[in-house]
């Protein structure tokens, strides 16, 4: 692999992440405080494009750990 086709799967990677901390930032939990099926999709899908776990991922948002 080239270094350019390299530059350009680290770009879409992180474009996508990007993206992804964006949409959990804009997706709130309802009334009763519990996230909905959109935010946990999009979480689940940042937790296995990152490898981070719910906690940490809670954590950067600034959010607690739910049990």
């Amino acid at each position: 692999m080239n270094g350019q086709a390299g530059r350009g799967a680290n770009r879409a990677f992180l474009e996508r992440r990007n993206a992804l901390w964006s949409r959990l930032r804009s997706l709130t939990p309802d009334g009763d405080g519990v996230p909905g099926p959109d935010f946990e999709a999009t979480l689940t899908e940042l937790s296995t494009l990152t490898g981070w776990d719910r906690a940490r991922i809670l954590a950067g948002l600034g959010l607690p750990v739910s049990p």
